[in-house]
């Protein structure tokens, strides 16, 4: 142990393993859930891609810009504390966003499953009797129109999938924007049935139902015509109510959904460049870089015990936290706890204190370098098409299993099985990227990603997406350090940290944005199932040109460290042959000259 606290490298270890861990918790309070909450606030599939694209968006180009400054200027330790304890604060404004509907009341904290009759504001209350496109012939009038069958999947969700089973084909309303009930998750308004297309592959008829006027004590709505007993609405008149209804509503809670998500990715993007680089030069001064490799498990298990710890805490205190609203509220709270914790330990943090002599603006060298080396573009396009088709894992999966009845505690577990599933195999890493070698590595990690998104777009049960949840030990651990280790053998020295920085934080996080941009609209125009399998085959696809492409590149230039190493004992002599041939040893020897002289 060093006499100098600033070098005592077990204690900081000590603090970034701890801090590692209580970020890994803070990060699994809100990130996996966070697409789940926004559609509960009534936010169909494009609106939460865009939500999420420009959230990936923001971190992938301000989080480097605030590392630098932190660094040229020395405030790394304050730019950690404010990140931290705005983060506090931030996330606590998505609690204020209010759904896109004022009137929804949720069953979530009781759930009878039974269907009310709610009387109109102004004394009426309207009873709609919905024919199934699935009836007898029979059993309709001739020409009339149909509504598609209730199956097992349920009704109709604001994201425009099906959820939970349907209750019975005749539903209660209160007006063109009250809520049909019979959903697991939330009832479903006449105006989101109008607004959202549905997601499920099945293409749906226009239809109309039969208004049966109840209580007539006073005036109806304006614009309701009655004809004698009952009161019949033009298809026309009731879908441009709805839409005029529900616009403003959902427009504002888009609005505000973004506005807060922005504020609060620009106070948390910059936190983990900045710790990773602060301990890295910190152990980098010592020569116990060696020591730093291992300290992202620390990450993973404070993740995989902190999913399935607020999921289960979600399921005991979201009844006791809200009065009225969408469930997932606790999700923000325990976000605020943790962060809190995290803010503690941040001030023990390790940050070098001298400045490092180093060359600035590495990150446009490595951009340079990616431009001059068809193994670095190639590359940078796998880590751009994994970004994209991850993004769509991230963002809609937890849709898919909730329409199959997952709880929230099975979709946290889910998550804990892949990442521990990566912490398991990471001992075999040096054997398996020897074994199969860097591009055999990716190439499995491709083959096992698409395997896992064909196998999401066939989910049957709540259960049925753990079994293959234990792939992404392959498909993301073992694709990411086969990944690494390529760009550790074609970079430069010096330029290691830097290139891979613009790998993870320009090119991953640039496809998640893509993604999350494109993949919401697919899922709109398609289905959840179709973008999935669209992923699949277009890994597939990459897999094979990849792999066919691979022997006509270039090879790639070894560095001969036996003539670097005779270069540096003696003086630079041209009677040597073949040493000009070695690129890296010609530019060595210039270099030495140089100082030499």
């Amino acid at each position: 142990m060093s006499a100098n606290p600033q070098w005592d490298i077990s204690r900081a270890l000590g603090v970034a393993r701890l801090f590692h861990l209580v970020c890994g918790v803070q990060d699994a309070c809100v990130t996996p859930f966070l697409t789940l909450y926004l559609r509960q606030l009534g936010l169909t599939a494009p609106w939460v891609g865009i939500l999420l694209g420009s959230k990936h968006l923001i971190a992938a180009f301000w989080a480097p810009v605030c590392a630098f400054l932190a660094k040229r200027h020395q405030k790394r330790r304050m730019l950690l504390i404010g990140s931290l304890l705005g983060s506090v604060g931030a996330s606590l404004l998505m609690v204020l966003v209010p759904p896109s509907d004022k009137d929804l009341v949720y069953g979530s904290c009781n759930e009878s499953g039974s269907v009310t009759t709610t009387a109109l504001p102004l004394g009426v209350t309207l009873t709609v009797n919905v024919t199934s496109s699935q009836e007898s012939a029979s059993n309709r009038p001739a020409g009339a129109h149909s509504l598609p069958a209730e199956r097992n999947t349920g009704v109709v969700e604001p994201s425009g999938f099906r959820n939970g089973p349907g209750d019975s084909d005749q539903e209660t309303f209160r007006d063109p924007q009250s809520y049909v009930g019979g959903s697991t998750e939330g009832p479903r308004t006449l105006s989101q049935v109008l607004l959202h297309p549905m997601t499920s592959g099945v293409k749906d008829d226009s239809w109309e139902g039969d208004f049966e006027v109840v209580n007539t004590a006073l005036p109806l709505l304006p614009g309701v015509t009655v004809l004698g007993s009952p009161a019949n609405f033009s298809v026309a008149h009731r879908k441009a109510q709805a839409l005029d209804l529900s616009l403003e509503g959902l427009w504002w809670t888009f609005i505000l959904s973004l506005g807060f998500l922005v504020f609060w990715e620009l106070l948390t993007a910059p936190l983990e460049q900045v710790a990773d680089d602060s301990l890295y030069e910190y152990l980098d001064f010592v020569d116990a870089t060696d020591r730093y490799r291992n300290l992202w498990i620390w990450r993973l298990l404070g993740m995989a015990a902190g999913v399935c710890g607020i999921a289960a805490l979600v399921g005991q205190l979201d009844c006791f936290l809200m009065t009225n609203g969408p469930r997932g509220v606790a999700h923000f709270y325990g976000y605020s706890l943790v962060s809190t914790l995290a803010l503690l330990v941040s001030i023990a943090f390790p940050i070098p204190i001298c400045r490092q002599r180093e060359p600035s603006y590495k990150a446009i060298k490595a951009l340079s370098l990616v431009g001059g080396d068809p193994h670095l573009v190639f590359l940078a396009f796998t880590v751009l098409l994994i970004g994209a088709v991850t993004s769509t894992v991230q963002n809609f999966l937890f849709w898919h299993m909730k329409d199959h009845g997952s709880s929230e505690l099975v979709m946290g577990f889910s998550v804990a099985l892949s990442l521990l599933g990566e912490i398991l195999l990471h001992p075999f890493k040096t054997t398996l990227l020897r074994k199969l070698s860097r591009v055999g590595t990716v190439g499995l990690g491709l083959g096992c990603l698409a395997a896992q998104l064909l196998y999401y777009s066939f989910l049957w049960s709540w259960w049925s997406v753990l079994p293959v949840q234990i792939m992404s030990a392959v498909s993301n651990g073992a694709l990411w350090w086969a990944v690494e280790a390529s760009i550790e053998d074609l970079a430069t020295p010096g330029l290691e940290r830097p290139l891979s920085a613009v790998y993870r934080g320009h090119f991953y996080r640039g496809g998640s944005s893509l993604g999350s941009f494109v993949g919401g609209f697919v899922v709109m125009r398609f289905s959840l199932a179709v973008l999935y399998q669209a992923c699949s085959v277009a890994l597939l696809l990459w897999l094979a040109l990849l792999l066919s492409i691979q022997s006509k590149l270039p090879q790639e230039r070894k560095i001969n460290y036996s003539k670097l190493l005779a270069v540096e004992a003696s003086d630079t002599s041209d009677s040597e042959q073949g040493t000009e041939r070695d690129w890296l040893v010609k530019a060595m020897r210039e270099e030495h000259s140089d100082w030499k002289g």
